[in-house]
């Protein structure tokens, strides 16, 4: 097969680059990312790279970043990939795998890593197990081929975790309260305070959440701090989408040391538009938003330093738990959990939860470790 590459500069290649993995993959499995996104990407400089045969027809794409931040974390310089797709044909894979290496070895990069967009706490990862599982907001699907693929080409896994789905909610008939055991006398003794999350005040509440976010994961191997604005395009038409009761935060003493956020499950709508979030979109998801009350997928949860591991995060879990109930949600699923998290996975587990989709990352070394 004749492949050729080309740097995505056009309505035409960036459509194509949006709509190649709709075509590859089963219809409902993959959720795209919103083209919006993509495109605001693309602005700011991200290359954005199509394979095509010679037909002209798009058959692979990733895009190419790096970040300070993420070589700090890992150690050495890394040329970083993500949003990245393929036909079932080695050479398109090959063909991805000698753009990255040839752009690692031009900016001297030891190493490459991905698939993330842009970093592993944002969106990315390739699932190793679950195929037959769809994916969800801010989740990874592809097809069993691709860490075979992936693995045969020399990359190695690196931060192994698992996705996960807790069903059958509403037929649950066990008490919050022993479910999630916290002592309630401690609320006063403590002068802790569960606050909710507000459509109107989001902007006010986003800082808040930040802190805490940065503060709370600092510690992961995977995770890199990102700024204010970062966060702020993550949850761009977050408010849209919110349910005020499953966004809590925690405040001990009048200071916030814990949050949990979940959202409903807008998965469905974002296949049946392709990812084209666009107003009229936008739109349309406001007006129907309520049919998106029966699942909700867990984003992030965390605890501030100094305050890990006094139960915290089993209070507002159970606080979470009764809102999913009586809201009517049927499902929660949750975004990936590193395997070595024991204590993150118990709390899907002690409400009937298992593992979903096995998930990972990828690095491959290229050249110098420096």
């Amino acid at each position: 097969m004749t492949l050729t590459v080309e740097r995505v500069d056009s309505r035409r290649g960036l459509r194509d680059f949006c709509e190649l993995p709709l075509r590859l993959h089963p219809k409902g499995r993959y959720i795209p990312v919103l083209r919006g996104q993509v495109r605001q990407w693309s602005r700011d400089g991200i290359g954005l790279y199509l394979v095509r045969d010679r037909a002209g027809r798009a058959v692979g794409r990733t895009c190419l970043h790096t970040d300070e931040r993420m070589d700090a974390k890992l150690g050495g310089r890394h040329q970083l990939f993500g949003l990245t797709e393929f036909a079932d044909d080695p050479a398109v894979f090959g063909t991805l795998v000698e753009l990255l290496t040839r752009r690692a070895t031009d900016s001297g990069r030891g190493f490459l890593f991905g698939p993330v967009a842009l970093l592993p706490n944002q969106t990315g990862g390739v699932i190793t197990s679950g195929f037959t599982e769809r994916g969800f907001v801010d989740s990874a699907w592809n097809p069993a081929r691709y860490p075979e693929t992936y693995e045969r080409a020399g990359f190695a896994r690196r931060f192994s975790a698992a996705t996960w789905i807790c069903a059958r909610l509403r037929e649950r008939t066990d008490d919050p309260d022993a479910t999630y055991v916290f002592d309630d006398a401690r609320i006063a003794a403590e002068g802790l305070v569960i606050r909710r999350g507000s459509r109107r005040r989001l902007a006010e509440q986003l800082p808040i959440l930040h802190t805490m976010l940065n503060a709370s994961f600092a510690q992961l191997g995977y995770y890199t701090p990102i700024s204010l604005d970062e966060l702020r395009a993550q949850t761009d038409g977050l408010a849209y989408l919110l349910d005020e009761s499953l966004l809590l935060f925690l405040e001990r003493a009048g200071a916030p040391i814990a949050f949990t956020l979940a959202v409903p499950d807008i998965s469905e709508f974002l296949v049946r538009i392709g990812g084209d979030l666009h107003m009229g979109n936008q739109l349309r998801l406001l007006a129907t938003r309520g049919r998106y009350r029966r699942e909700a997928v867990l984003i992030i949860k965390g605890t501030v330093p100094g305050a890990q591991g006094r139960g915290y995060l089993t209070l507002l879990a159970r606080e979470q738990y009764r809102a999913l109930r009586a809201g009517g949600y049927d499902t929660l699923r949750s975004t990936w959990v590193e395997d070595d998290n024991r204590a993150s996975a118990a709390q899907y587990r002690r409400i009937g939860g298992r593992e979903l989709h096995g998930h990972t990352f990828y690095v491959k070394q290229v050249g110098s470790a420096g």
